[in-house]
């Protein structure tokens, strides 16, 4: 009867005969295009805040990838990198309590779209200084830079240099002098990258709270967990487009490129790191447009419209409460913020969240310090240039970590794990990837021979007072500076730090094709009696490299993936053993400490750590330290690898003893959590309960880092 009742009613409506039920088709249609309103407002909102994700995870791999370009063209020591790379994170912190509380009173997508335009301001304040610092200048001998004198390297005779050689080289130390402030400009990449994480703030919390608030429950789960998506696949095209910028010489469309007489596999050699936040600011302002046009409020759906809360935020709030429950537009008391201290001591009398957070924290550090510097160490550990590691980091790597996230969340819900098997899996995921870390230490490098740093001028290795061996029996007749960086490798398979220190005596040809003859250093490894020649660049490092390289990526892949794994599992152990009313107030302040003492720190400690290696540093036209030139190979090895290691072992200690406490307080039965004592660590009612309520929180919430996580 309900069927044909249906029927006879369309049928009517459709040849507009009998008015007979206009007004209850009435009442349904416009139910359907509230609905249609409804879905379609939210469906916007989705995807106007997943490009915009894609916009901040692009714009911060491609920060990630320009560290060694920063490096060298502000002159400066990768300890003051770390303090520019932490940056992002102090700006996030300057303003995040004040937009998680009034942004969700304001007009949330305006605020969002200001968050944008910020945003995009400081990615085009990162590039500004290369267009007031004036042209990049490496250090080349005259010879080579396409000049028609020829000038020997070894000044033995200085009645055949001009007068005005070494006076005009002076006076463009001087000139060069005033410029020299220029490198000062570092400052505006920090303030930069400040006003990055001043702008990144609104993105996450009130975007995934107007989702949460209009989308239709059942969907809100899988709108936030796209969003997430779309924010893995953003540091994919960073890393690309790190790649891409690094071929490209940082004057182009300066300078003529035929005049530059170094190549991308150079030491010197700079890319286009500017161009890249030109292409990532663009993007943040056109991702910030859409969000001037959404309205405050979307249409709530049917299904939310009786209560002022979701079915879901219903079973986290007490009978007793509801009638004091209050919404978040609501200003809060003074004796509702006197709340926060007992619920404080709550969360930090519960061993478990303590014991989770120590080990986070001390993870997050050693994972953020490794993706930190990761590009730097392949570079300099295997000989690659910055393009092909960010190539590879964003092509290998970075989908080895989507996938290990995945992975983790498809093994908890196929094989519906509960709080004490996530805390294992969390526990064996770092175990393992700690491990397969630990064999890296057989995958290196040795170092160059660089005469007079890694290897004397005899041949022998290099004594402890490097800086006096640069100097030789064979290059003493030589007018030399020891602060100069313009190596060439010899035909016998060393490098010299310049012609001059490597005594050539003359040079053919200019730019890249540059020779150089009679060089009675090298000769002095075989045959002292016999001079020899030697070409502009460094040499390639030993033949074995290659091949460890090519460990060295297959190791690391699986690493990140097994690393990976674990996140999941960890998130759920931590919304599983926390009060259900104070899942907010502890996540809040897991993210606050990750950013404190992980994100701003990590950076900068693990940056003193890798100067610590250098055996070369570069100098200054008007005096001073510059960028390193030359790292120990082996040091740095053991240093990287090792602090990343030791910070990932300690972290281990921590899991293990939540893994105790969650066991001592389990029930012998099964491995679930007791009822009794589900109040004091997990609160939780049961396993599948627990699953399904965990689920969507989990998407909610902001995991570090997650999208850079190698």
């Amino acid at each position: 009867m309900e069927i044909s009742s249906k029927e006879n009613t369309q049928f009517f409506s459709n040849n507009t005969i009998l008015p007979v039920d206009r007004s209850s088709f009435k009442s349904e249609s416009s139910a359907s295009k509230e609905k249609q309103s409804c879905c379609g407002g939210i469906k916007i909102f989705l995807g106007a805040l997943s490009f915009v994700y894609f916009a901040k995870a692009l714009s911060g791999s491609y920060l990630k990838s320009t560290i060694t370009q920063i490096e060298r063209r502000f002159d400066i020591p990768s300890s003051l990198v770390g303090v520019i790379d932490g940056s992002f994170e102090i700006g996030n912190l300057l303003i995040i309590i004040l937009v998680s509380y009034f942004g969700a009173k304001l007009h949330r997508p305006r605020i969002i779209g200001a968050g944008c335009l910020i945003m995009s301001a400081g990615t085009f304040l990162i590039a500004m200084p290369q267009f007031f610092m004036g042209r990049y200048r490496y250090e080349r001998f005259p010879s080579t830079i396409n000049s028609t004198v020829s000038i020997s390297p070894c000044l033995q005779d200085k009645s055949q240099n001009p007068l005005s050689a070494l006076e005009k080289s002076q006076a463009k130390i001087n000139a060069g002098c005033e410029k020299e402030a220029g490198s000062s400009m570092w400052i505006y990449v920090l303030l930069g990258n400040l006003l990055r994480g001043i702008g990144e703030t609104p993105i996450q919390p009130l975007g995934i709270t107007y989702i949460d608030d209009y989308a239709i429950e059942e969907n809100a789960a899988l709108y936030i967990g796209c969003v997430q998506t779309v924010a893995i696949i953003g540091p994919i095209f960073g890393f690309l487009l790190g790649s891409l910028c690094a071929k490209l010489y940082v004057d182009i469309g300066f300078v003529d490129l035929d005049s530059v007489t170094i190549t991308h596999k150079d030491m010197q050699w700079v890319g286009a790191w500017w161009l890249g936040y030109l292409i990532a600011g663009v993007i943040s302002v056109l991702a910030g447009i859409p969000f001037w046009f959404l309205p405050k409020h979307l249409p709530k759906p049917e299904s939310r419209k009786d209560s002022s809360t979701s079915s879901e935020q219903s079973k986290f709030i007490t009978e007793d409460n509801k009638d004091q429950h209050k919404s978040y537009q609501q200003q809060v008391t003074i004796a509702e913020m006197a709340k926060c201290l007992p619920s404080l001591k709550n969360l930090f009398g519960n061993p478990v969240y303590i014991l989770y957070l120590c080990a986070s924290i001390i993870q997050f550090n050693s994972l953020i310090g490794m993706v930190t510097y990761k590009p730097k160490y392949i570079e300099q550990q295997y000989g690659q240039t910055s393009s092909k590691t960010n190539f590879i980091i964003g092509l290998i790597n970075i989908p080895a970590v989507a996938f290990g996230i995945f992975s983790g969340g498809l093994i908890m819900k196929k094989f519906r794990i509960n709080v004490l098997g996530a805390a294992k899996l969390s526990l064996g995921s770092s175990f393992f990837g700690y491990l397969l870390l630990l064999s890296l230490f057989a995958m290196g490098c040795e170092n160059s021979d660089v005469a007079g740093l890694t290897v004397s001028y005899h041949g022998t290795k290099r004594t402890t007072d490097y800086e006096q061996d640069l100097f030789s029996e064979c290059n003493s007749g030589c007018t030399c500076s020891k602060n100069d960086w313009d190596p060439i490798c010899g035909e016998n398979g060393v490098t010299y730090i310049s012609a001059c220190l490597a005594g050539c005596q003359a040079s053919n040809g200019s730019g890249k094709n540059t020779v150089f003859f009679n060089c009675s250093c090298v000769g002095t490894l075989e045959s002292p009696s016999r001079s020899s020649s030697a070409v502009v660049g460094p040499c390639q490092k030993g033949k074995e490299c290659p091949k460890m390289f090519l460990y060295f990526l297959v190791i690391s892949v699986i690493t990140s993936y097994t690393l990976s794994v674990g996140g999941t599992p960890g998130y759920i152990l931590l919304l599983r053993c926390i009060k259900p009313h104070l899942k907010s107030f502890a996540l809040g302040i897991y993210t606050l400490a990750i950013r404190v003492l992980a994100g701003v720190p990590a950076p900068v400690y693990f940056g003193v750590a890798i100067d610590a290696t250098c055996l070369k540093w570069g100098s200054k036209r008007c005096g001073g330290r510059g960028a390193c030139r030359l790292y120990d190979s082996s040091a740095l090895r053991y240093v990287y690898l090792g602090l990343t290691l030791v910070l990932g072992t300690v972290s281990i200690f921590f899991s293990v003893a939540v893994l105790w406490v969650l066991r001592k307080r389990s029930s012998p039965q099964d491995e679930t959590l007791s009822s009794n004592e589900e109040r004091d660590t997990c609160g939780t009612k049961s396993r599948k309960d627990n699953f399904v309520n965990s689920d969507r929180l989990i998407q909610t919430t902001y995991w570090p880092e997650k999208e850079t996580r190698l």
